[in-house]
C-alpha cells in the first residue's frame, strides 16, 4: 500500500478522555499532536477552551466528546454540551448516540437527539462524528444508524467511544462504510494500536481513527518511509 507520513498523521485523533488524566499529561498530549501533526486532539471537555488556544495556527483540529460516554444525556443536555463546545473552540464534536434509545428501536428518538447536535454544529461551520458504540447493536441497527446518519449528513460515523467491551472490527468497519452516503465518513475507534492496524483500516475505506499509541504508530511510519525522527517540542 503507498501512503505517505501525512497519509497516516492526518488519519489521527489523538485521544485525551481518559477520566484519571492529569492538566499536565492534557498539556503534554497537545504538545504530542502538534509534533507529529495529526488530524486532532480528542479532549476532554472541560480542556477544550485550553486545546483550542494551543492549537490555534496549527493544522491540527481541536476535538471534544457530546454525550459521552453512554449516550444517555436528554438532547437538550447534547445541545448545550455542543454548544459550549462551539463556544471554547470545538471544531469537531464526536457525539454519542442514545444507546438504548436504539436499542428500543426508538428511531424517531434517534434521529432527532443526533439531528439536533447537528443542525447546532453545522449552522457553526463545524463537524459531528457519530458514536454507534456497536459492541452493543446488531447488524440491522447499525445499518439503520448509517441510514439516519447519511440522511441527517453527519461527517462520520464511528465505530465506538473506546471505552465499552469492544471496539473497532473489519466487519463493522466494513459494513459502515457500505452503508453509509459517499459524503459519510468512517472512523474506528477502540483498538487501533499500531501502524500495520491502522493501515489495514485505511484499506477498508476509513478516514479517521481515534488513537492513544500516537507516538509509536508515528515513529514507525516514519521508520519504515526513511524519514527522521520527530523533534518533539
Amino acid at each position: 500500500m503507498n501512503y505517505s507520513y501525512l497519509d497516516a498523521a492526518k488519519m489521527i485523533d489523538h485521544s485525551l478522555l481518559n477520566p484519571t488524566i492529569a492538566w499536565s499529561d492534557l498539556e503534554a498530549g497537545i504538545q504530542l499532536a502538534l509534533d507529529y501533526d495529526v488530524a486532532s486532539v480528542c479532549i476532554l471537555p472541560y480542556a477544550l477552551k485550553m486545546c483550542a488556544e494551543r492549537l490555534r495556527g496549527s493544522d491540527v483540529k481541536a476535538s471534544t466528546t457530546i454525550g459521552f460516554p453512554h449516550g444517555g444525556h436528554t438532547t437538550a443536555i447534547k445541545v448545550a454540551e455542543a454548544r459550549q463546545a462551539l463556544a471554547d473552540g470545538g471544531e469537531e464534536l464526536d457525539m454519542v448516540v442514545n444507546i438504548s434509545a436504539v436499542l428500543s428501536g426508538d428511531w424517531a428518538y434517534v434521529r432527532s437527539d443526533i439531528g439536533a447536535v447537528i443542525e447546532v454544529t453545522h449552522g457553526a461551520g463545524q463537524k459531528v462524528k457519530v458514536i454507534f458504540e456497536n459492541v452493543y447493536l446488531n447488524d440491522e441497527q447499525k445499518r439503520k444508524l448509517c441510514e439516519i446518519c447519511s440522511e441527517l449528513h453527519a461527517d462520520w460515523v464511528k465505530t465506538s467511544t473506546g471505552y465499552a467491551p469492544g471496539g473497532a472490527t473489519d466487519a463493522d468497519l466494513i459494513l459502515m462504510r457500505r452503508h453509509s452516503a459517499p459524503e459519510v465518513q468512517v472512523k474506528a475507534a477502540g483498538g487501533i494500536r499500531d501502524l500495520d492496524a491502522l493501515l489495514r483500516v485505511r484499506g477498508l475505506g476509513v478516514t479517521r481513527s481515534g488513537a492513544t499509541r500516537t507516538a509509536e504508530m508515528l515513529d514507525e511510519c516514519r521508520r519504515r518511509l526513511g524519514l527522521p525522527p520527530i523533534v518533539r517540542g
